[in-house]
């Protein structure tokens, strides 16, 4: 059943989710993270609310110089690290959204519902608890240029980001 309301609400928002083939073994994974999400309806209006301005209601940002999320954010799942690094930055850690658990269903959207391939299996979805832990920690003084590229390292040395990841953009 959640899997049809997910289906009517990319409909509805003319969001087109990047297609996993039934054979990849992250197929499971996409699934699982999207089923985690308490709200499909609120949290796809949340994107496009509060993220799809600068990344794009597909998730592609180009030619703008900010990370485009379709296909690659899912690389930033793969370490406790990276991870924390996602629910920190300030737009993240500072939004609006105030309740953890809707803030957490917007990101498994952009992470699972955005993020395709990038997304490797096994992959956890974010939780409320998770996400109010770090935001204690919103990045504010530190270099998010110098941040970011430390961290696309980390994903492109340890969890398969090809070495475009580097690029805010494919292609740039």
């Amino acid at each position: 059943m959640r899997v049809l309301a997910l289906a009517g609400v990319i409909a509805a928002l003319a969001i087109a989710i990047p297609a996993v083939s039934a054979g990849d073994p992250r197929a499971e994974t996409v699934a699982n993270g999207l089923a985690a999400i308490g709200d499909p309806e609120l949290a796809k209006a949340d994107y496009v609310e509060h993220c799809a301005g600068c990344h794009g209601v597909q998730g592609l940002s180009a030619p703008a110089r900010l990370p485009e999320l379709r296909e690659r954010v899912g690389y930033m799942m793969c370490t406790a690290d990276t991870r924390a690094y996602l629910l920190r930055l300030p737009n993240i850690a500072k939004s609006r959204i105030s309740d953890n658990q809707q803030l957490a269903d917007m990101l498994n959207f952009m992470v699972f519902g955005l993020g395709g391939t990038s997304v490797l299996a096994g992959t956890k979805p974010f939780t409320a608890a998770e996400v109010g832990y770090e935001r204690q920690f919103a990045l504010t003084s530190a270099s998010l240029v110098r941040e970011r590229k430390r961290h696309v390292e980390t994903a492109i040395g340890k969890c398969g980001a090809p070495a475009s990841f580097r690029n805010f953009y494919n292609g740039n």
